[in-house]
């Protein structure tokens, strides 16, 4: 199937599967998606991952995390650039995502951060997603 926005695609699924109370989901796995993985187990917002080989590009299979009383971790993400509408912010205009809770997925020269490393790095880029 092909998809016009593999991205967004990524987060829905997520999205879905927190809903649902499942426990795993999967989605086709890409670079920039591995490193947004990486981002969101760093950040301790799903459980784990695990990269599946097969004939084709490969999927990816990521544990989703849940509190003790049944909530998802990730309590909402939003898609922010898109293919038909890029949006770029310079490092003092990044923004803070409820108030500090959340945080945005950019992609920088310095390859895919948060905004707070991206802060940190003092660089910007393509904001991707803000997930809190």
């Amino acid at each position: 199937m092909y998809v016009t926005d593999p991205i967004a695609d990524m987060l829905t699924r997520i999205r879905n599967a927190t809903n649902a109370g499942l426990k795993y989901t999967t989605v086709p796995a890409s670079t920039i998606k591995i490193e947004i993985t990486k981002i969101l187990e760093a950040e301790g917002l799903i459980r784990g991952y695990r990269l599946i080989k097969d004939n084709g590009q490969g999927k990816i299979k990521i544990a989703m995390k849940y509190t003790e009383a049944g909530l998802p971790a990730i309590r909402g993400m939003t898609r922010v650039s898109k293919p038909g509408c890029r949006v770029y912010k310079g490092v003092s205009d990044l923004p803070r995502i409820r108030g500090g809770l959340g945080f945005a997925i950019l992609t920088t020269p310095k390859g895919v951060l948060t905004s707070k490393t991206a802060r940190q790095e003092r660089v910007g880029g393509e904001v991707l997603a803000y997930i809190w």
